[in-house]
């Protein structure tokens, strides 16, 4: 397809509203000038939502003088209290109770009150009291407005590549600001292969690439690095967060769960491109639908798609209340769908009406009934009776080879992992009074928040909330996952909070593309290879990452786009990249998770005493040596490495993880035994292969960095080096003990003077910034 003639189609338009939002305020200037026409959404909204919500927005038992500003008809209301008043009158600020108050000194009629420890400043006042005097024109919030696909903006012809580019080049023009060159080859195959892969290229891959003068060759690399099956893996690496996987059941005890055949079932959907409604379909309601198909050859697939929802932490310690604990899942499950794909706080309307968003507690509830029907106790068995509690489903030999062969297994015992299943009885949902599981209060039906969407004509029941969720008209469905894979490759979405699309959320930086997006995404078959290429094939993706001096003050997050985002790979990345340009990656897809090194004591610190999991037994031979998303994750003791970089303890859904800079990390990279072991086997190889170290040493800089050397950096390289080689041939016993790191065979060297070089200035390598970096 020639992207480029999309720019040509009628009606193009030739400037881009300078403003977050183009829904139905087309004049919308920057600044609040008096000229200037406020918007609801960007303007008023965040003041209200921060400063009045909480006391006169949705939670109805927090609501003063029975006044509500959320809800337009409600805040033009006389008041309760003083019939003559309203708290907002159109175009008449003098007469409106919520200008006068705001502006008022009197500690009795101030708002917010001068207890609520809320202020608002007099730039906030003055917007306020302009809205007013404007027509206070409310809307409705901007994530509940169906997705509209807007024309291209203008742009610069020579620059675009695909229809991303037309709406980030306007963004940067708006601003200020300018397109950055185009990322050298070596920096560019680097970075999307670690985008799509997860793992860096071989050197030999990387000379391919530079020497292919082709015009087309990134599209070339784009599509091999698509139908890799590092590709499923690194899509899964995601999702493994969102749907809170982990390899032990949490708690006190934290016995061992089998879930690991779901997560191969994940990577088996990437990569071979399930739309984006099946996975998600599958996932929600598999068990309902293959009941209706039980001929269907994948009905047991659809099954254990279902593992998505029983992932949640279960208890198996005696003396609980079976009843209190059965509605922390239902609770997990009900959260997890309101975070996950619908990016909505639903978690705070458990208890009462949710303070800033319009879902009340009876729509909490009311979703909370598609996922209480399961027939679970809170707790079941003893710590090592069932590594998967029922409901759950038997894979079988024969089902390996004719259903699972995806999956991974490596003996000849039935496995066992936990899917959905309604129970034929029907049980009744109550809402819970401030969420107490056995405060019952009314029963309530299945149901969703009218804000959203109407689930009217919907079955009742997980089939059909996930029609209700795929609908043309939903707005969140298909914006909440565009704008997540959008932060997967430029380290921030469209909309900051990936989890929040509400009230309290972030705008978005730019919402025309976020809804050219989410109406392409949809209108392309929920494709989401389709998707991905497009994000990695277009300029904006393709950008150097080096800063200006105008870019840093005008733009310091990159929000507009001006160049590309350095990230710090993810950390089961940061140890993907160490084993595989050592040579040590064991590149096996999928299978039961794995124990590597690990620091001693750490498991039998924090343990019940009881469990095949009270003590931490390492793994042997290959086992040590896979990817990074196959390390066992105890839930009570995660990976401590994979911690330093920031990984998730998977306790509940998240969806985006926090990003920090620590001296644990530089600690981890110049300690950890995988560094060590992997800087000492590529020294080993070198030596065993009669290397020159000055070339060798280049050519390890090219397997870990994946660029060529600078000659500077080559003089610092060498000279430690040199300085290295003196000190261990005064010290060789000290050289000797560095031969010993880690488990993998090798053969006994001569003399290990030069080896003690070359793998301390190996490991100087692997510690430069770049190294796990993707810039």
């Amino acid at each position: 397809m020639n992207i480029k003639k999309i720019s040509l189609v009628a009606g193009i338009l030739t400037t881009v509203v300078g403003s977050y939002y183009m829904y139905s305020c087309q004049n919308l200037n920057a600044g609040t000038g008096d000229t200037e026409k406020l918007d609801y959404n960007y303007h008023i909204r965040p003041i209200l939502s921060d400063r009045c919500f909480a006391c006169h927005g949705p939670d109805a038992n927090k609501r003063e003088a029975n006044l509500r500003l959320d809800i337009e008809e409600e805040a033009f209301k006389a008041l309760k209290e003083n019939p003559g008043k309203h708290a907002l009158v159109k175009f008449k600020p003098e007469s409106s109770e919520l200008i006068k108050r705001i502006f008022s000194d009197d500690p009795d009629l101030k708002m917010p009150p001068p207890n609520s420890n809320l202020t608002l400043t007099e730039d906030e006042k003055k917007t306020l009291e302009k809205w007013v005097k404007q027509g206070a024109v409310y809307k409705k919030h901007w994530s509940f407005l169906p997705p509209v696909k807007s024309k291209l903006p203008a742009a610069d012809e020579d620059w675009v590549k695909n229809p991303i580019d037309y709406f980030t080049y306007a963004k940067m023009k708006q601003n200020g600001l300018n397109p950055s060159d185009e990322a050298n080859k070596e920096s560019l195959l680097k970075r999307v292969s670690l985008d799509l892969t997860g793992l860096i290229p071989a050197v030999e891959a990387q000379d391919q690439f530079i020497n292919d003068e082709s015009e087309n060759a990134y599209e070339k690399q784009v599509a091999k690095l698509l139908n890799s099956k590092q590709y499923g893996e690194k899509m899964a690496q995601n999702w493994l967060d969102v749907a809170r996987y982990a390899d032990s059941h949490g708690y006190q005890d934290d016995g061992i769960r089998t879930m690991w055949p779901w997560r191969d079932w994940v990577i088996h959907a990437f990569n071979n491109n399930y739309s984006y409604k099946k996975f998600v379909t599958w996932q929600l309601a598999g068990d309902i639908i293959a009941k209706r198909m039980p001929k269907y050859a994948k009905n047991k697939e659809m099954l254990l798609a279902t593992g998505f929802n029983r992932n949640h932490k279960i208890t198996q310690e005696g003396g609980v209340i079976d009843e209190e604990y059965r509605v922390e899942y239902v609770s997990d499950r009900t959260n997890t769908f309101g975070k996950a794909f619908m990016a909505l706080t639903f978690e705070c309307a458990k208890c009462h009406d949710h303070k800033y968003d319009p879902i009340s507690q009876k729509d909490y509830y009311g979703t909370f009934a598609f996922f209480n029907k399961v027939p679970e106790k809170g707790y079941f068995g003893t710590i090592d009776a069932s590594f998967a509690d029922p409901p759950n489903l038997k894979i079988e030999n024969k089902d390996i080879k004719n259903i699972f062969n995806f999956i991974n297994k490596k003996d000849t015992l039935d496995l066992y992992t936990m899917v959905m299943k309604d129970s034929v009885n029907l049980r009744p949902t109550f809402i819970l009074q401030r969420g107490v599981y056995d405060a019952h209060g009314d029963t309530v039906d299945y149901g969703l928040p009218k804000s959203i969407k109407s689930f009217t004509g919907y079955e009742k029941n997980r089939y059909g909330l996930s029609q209700w969720m795929f609908a043309g008209d939903n707005p969140l469905t298909a914006r909440v996952f565009v704008n997540r894979v959008w932060e997967q490759f430029f380290g921030r979405g469209i909309v900051k909070t990936l989890g929040d699309f509400g009230m309290q959320g972030e705008l978005p930086s730019n919402p025309e593309l976020l809804d050219w997006l989410a109406k392409d995404f949809q209108d392309n078959g929920w494709n989401i290879k389709r998707l991905v290429a497009q994000i990695v094939t277009s300029a904006t993706y393709r950008q150097s990452s080096s800063i200006s001096k105008k870019q840093l003050e005008k733009d310091p997050e990159n929000i507009y786009l001006s160049r590309m985002s350095r990230l710090r790979l993810p950390a089961e990345n940061v140890r993907d990249l160490i084993l595989e340009s050592s040579g040590l990656l064991v590149k096996e897809i999928g299978g039961p998770s794995v124990k590597p090194y690990q620091p001693k004591g750490l498991w039998e610190v924090a343990t019940s005493g009881r469990g095949s999991l009270a003590s931490y037994v390492q793994d042997r031979g290959n086992s040590l040596y896979r990817r990074g998303m196959y390390v066992f994750i105890k839930r009570t003791v995660p990976p401590a490495s994979m911690l330093i970089f920031d990984s998730s303890n998977r306790d509940q859904c998240e969806v985006s993880r926090g990003k920090t800079n620590t001296p644990l990390q530089a600690l981890a990279m110049l300690n950890d035994p995988h560094a060590l072991e992997s800087a000492s086997f590529l020294a080993y190889k070198g030596l065993k292969n009669k290397k020159n170290s000055e070339e060798y040493l280049k050519y390890c800089f090219k397997k870990i960095i994946c660029r060529t050397p600078k000659s500077e950096e080559l003089k610092i390289i060498n000279k430690n080096f040199s300085e290295k080689l003196i000190y261990f041939k005064q010290n060789p016993k000290n050289a000797k003990a560095l031969f010993k790191q880690g488990e993998y065979p090798r053969e006994e060297l001569k003399s290990y003077e030069e080896f003690g070089a070359l793998m301390e200035s190996i490991l100087l390598i692997y510690n430069m910034e770049e190294a796990i970096i993707r810039i």
